[in-house]
């Protein structure tokens, strides 16, 4: 399979496998009108097995996103096809709008103009909490 060069665009790499089409559909890359490469299973020494999706096409990312599915992930930025800067992620402390509270009791629920937001209670074990009720979030 060939995948050609990026001229202008981001790499999105070291996803864990199988956790591209999560990333693909938060951050609306359905939506963009660039080329848009899912690359799944690929061989990796350091992974084992990973996932990559490669954006041919000027687009600003939510690094939240990123972080709240995968922190291990790493993003290239791409000009004139060489990578240009290499971002690393993290645990975001605080996601808002990412996910919903499934809390029917929440406030959120009611009211529905308030921003869905989460703060990270256990970085160790990825948790994450709706900051008005303080549920538990589901990954």
């Amino acid at each position: 399979m060939k995948i050609d060069a990026i001229k202008n665009g981001l790499v999105i790499d070291h996803i864990r496998a199988g956790r591209s089409m999560d990333i693909y559909r938060l951050l609306g890359l359905d939506t963009c009108d660039g080329t848009i490469a899912l690359i799944k299973n690929v061989g990796s020494k350091k992974m084992g097995r990973k996932d990559i999706i490669k954006i041919d096409g000027e687009l600003s990312l939510n690094l939240d996103i990123l972080g709240f599915i995968d922190p291990e992930v790493t993003v290239n930025i791409i000009r004139d096809e060489k990578i240009v800067e290499k971002k690393s992620i993290s645990l975001p402390e605080r996601l808002t709008d990412v996910i919903k509270c499934k809390n029917p009791r929440c406030i959120t629920t009611t009211e529905q103009e308030l921003p869905h937001v989460f703060t990270l209670t256990d970085r160790e074990r990825r948790v994450y909490r709706c900051l008005y009720c303080e549920a538990k979030a589901d990954e």
